[in-house]
């Protein structure tokens, strides 16, 4: 858990969580705090199975899972391959239009082109195309004069996608099962905060949806988490235009380390369906291997 990434403080949240959990399963459980120092750390501790609590850069994009195939330990999530994949949010749209999932347009431009004029046309988002949980996101609305000011934080490239109005959902899927719909609502957008703090969102949990579109959800997530080889938990977040119909729900992309804090969706899914935390935590372990 932890970790140098953007994400670094939610992580070790979500790592303690999982922590506690996994100790009330029955594990012997050690938190580690991931530093340069990982690999001699790992060595020394000779463990049956790493549990992977680390969000963003370094262990979300098949870094840390290079080193722990390296290392021959099982671990848990997705492997190195799916990981890299998922993170990379073009490639992750990539996949979705090569397995017939529908995504709203897309580019990848340097950062002083994108402060220069509007890439698309407004109302579009800016984003880091590998950093997830909301981090330097950018929305650019019509009303907006001028092209974004993107601050010195953001990365060189960046991904400028066209922006879907509607809802905001997800769907985690465990193993080969997709759980359930959650309706995100916020008073507005879905950033870090709303993520990560109380009350800075509220779920509907099974979403409130006509038929085709709950469905829909269930089977895109699904088709998702095969397409880019997840293994474990991943969940899958749309936006939906409800105007629109079954043509407006797009897919926005698949997160193979969702969250374990308090405020976070998919052990509430799994609640749902009947599956407490530590049971969670406990399918987790045992799914774990390497060579995912």
């Amino acid at each position: 858990m932890g970790g140098p990434s953007a994400e670094r403080e939610v992580s070790l949240s979500s790592g303690h969580m999982c922590a506690i959990a996994l100790r009330e399963a029955g594990f012997t459980t050690v938190e580690v705090d991931a530093g340069r120092d990982l690999a001699e750390k790992l060595i020394a501790m000779k463990p049956d199975v790493v549990f992977n609590a680390l969000h963003g850069r370094w262990g979300e994009d098949g870094c840390v899972q290079g080193l722990l195939e390296w290392l021959k330990i099982p671990y848990t999530h997705s492997g190195v391959l799916a990981s890299a994949l998922a993170m990379d949010k073009q490639r992750t749209k990539d996949t979705y239009r090569a397995a017939g999932l529908p995504v709203v347009e897309s580019r990848l431009a340097c950062k002083d082109e994108v402060r220069a004029r509007h890439v698309l046309p407004p109302p579009y988002v800016v984003k880091p195309f590998n950093e997830g949980s909301s981090v330097g996101v950018w929305l650019v609305m019509e009303e907006n004069n001028g092209p974004p000011q993107l601050d010195d934080a953001m990365p060189e490239v960046v991904m400028v996608e066209a922006y879907a109005p509607g809802r905001e959902m997800t769907t985690s899927v465990l193993g080969d099962r997709a759980l359930t719909v959650t309706d995100i609502v916020t008073e507005g957008w879905y950033d870090y905060d709303a993520k990560y703090k109380p009350g800075g969102s509220s779920h509907v949990i099974p979403a409130q949806l006509p038929q085709e579109i709950f469905d829909a959800c269930m089977d895109y997530a699904l088709r998702a988490h095969q397409a880019l080889g997840c293994r474990g938990l991943s969940r899958t977040d749309f936006r939906w235009d409800e105007t629109r119909g079954l043509e407006g729900l797009v897919l926005l992309e698949t997160n193979t380390q969702p969250g374990m804090t308090p405020t976070s969706l998919s052990p509430e899914q799994a609640a749902y369906c009947g599956i407490s935390f530590p049971e969670l935590m406990r399918w987790l372990v045992e799914d774990a291997s390497c060579q995912r």
